[in-house]
């Protein structure tokens, strides 16, 4: 029998992450979540990943908490044990020095929507819908959604989505900066691949540290020039740097081994 998280490695190179409750949107519960924490632990420890796609199964990507299992929590111990688990989850996909793309397949909301946000790329299917769910049901944003939403929309714009609750389609999220490409919902899957698999065969040493600081907030320029000059030193060194150079001399596609 299937567990409530599928994963795949394709090409030895790409981890392909699928939230697996079809019945529930993909909604969230204290086993899938567990089983979703291990597996993120092994795309940070596998070398060979240089890439990451999540997504999920069926007609949704997440619909955020279970909320039948919400209620069973019934211990304030409990409560804040299944918070800082789901938080987790964010926090390893925002922090992992490999890029994660988010593949949207429908729809994407309350947690679900805040994952989406905690990844580098956003790629969502035509029929993709999002929604800040919480205040619908008397909560605030949780799965590190106070965080990311403010910062791709901006906090006039999150107030809104996250005051009113409203379901917005792909095109909405598109206009708002949050989405990089919306694809035809029978081209989604290969159009995902296609940008893993670009991504894969990039410098790897490179795009982590890219990441890592673009995902630091309040550094001033000073101390961003500082950071360029101590990391642009050590990248310039790498034997990815010199292939980098021969593929370009030699009109070919590099082949970075991450050293």
């Amino acid at each position: 029998m299937a567990g409530e998280i599928l994963f795949e490695i394709i090409d030895e190179k790409i981890a392909l992450i699928t939230l697996n409750r079809m019945a529930s949107l993909n909604s969230l519960n204290g086993s899938l979540v567990q089983e979703f924490n291990k597996v993120l632990d092994e795309c940070a420890n596998n070398k060979k990943i240089r890439s990451v796609i999540l997504t999920g199964a069926g007609k949704g990507f997440c619909a955020g908490g279970d909320l039948s299992y919400l209620e069973s929590l019934q211990e304030e111990k409990q409560i804040s044990s299944f918070i800082a688990d789901v938080g987790l989850l964010a926090e390893k996909i925002y922090r992992l020095s490999k890029p994660v793309v988010a593949m949207v397949n429908g729809v994407a909301a309350g947690a679900g929507f805040n994952l989406a946000l905690a990844c580098d790329l956003i790629y969502a299917a035509d029929t993709a819908r999002f929604s800040q769910s919480f205040a619908k049901v008397g909560l605030i944003p949780d799965c590190g959604g106070l965080y990311f939403l403010q910062k791709q929309i901006g906090p006039y714009k999150a107030k809104q989505l996250m005051f009113t609750a409203e379901l917005i389609d792909c095109e909405q999220g598109y206009k708002l900066g949050f989405i990089n490409k919306v694809c035809k919902a029978e081209f989604l899957y290969r159009e995902t691949l296609e940008l893993a698999k670009k991504l894969s065969n990039g410098a790897p040493l490179a795009i982590g540290l890219i990441k890592q600081y673009l995902n630091e907030d309040g550094k001033t320029l000073e101390e961003i020039l500082e950071i360029e000059k101590e990391q642009q030193t050590i990248c310039l060194k790498t034997a990815d740097f010199g292939e980098g150079v021969s593929a370009f001399k030699e009109k070919r596609e590099p082949v970075f081994i991450g050293k």
